[in-house]
């Protein structure tokens, strides 16, 4: 739909990392962080939000609840780690 939608590889990395549970929900996950991914992206308002995501308010209230939780900061260490591993260097950075 959008240039800062997830890839395929990209959600299933997210939903290994975070180990996220598939159930039955009005919205689909995937449609939340792509949202997210939309908000950091362009920069727009949480209200500008285009209609072909959910709510603004929802998406908002999974920000909060995976910021609070430190999710975003998990992501992005487990990231590092695996680029560093990479690169043939330490896991962490000393």
């Amino acid at each position: 739909m959008y240039l800062t939608d997830l890839t395929e590889t990209e959600w299933q990395y997210i939903t290994k990392v975070l180990n996220l549970q598939t159930r039955k929900r009005k919205y689909d996950l995937r449609m939340i962080w792509n949202a997210i991914f939309y908000l950091v992206k362009t920069a727009c308002r949480w209200r500008m939000l285009p209609k072909e995501f959910p709510k603004w308010e929802l998406v908002y209230y999974y920000y909060r609840k995976w910021a609070s939780l430190d999710v975003f900061d998990l992501l992005l260490d487990r990231l590092r780690g695996r680029v560093r591993v990479e690169r043939s260097q330490n896991m962490d950075p000393v």
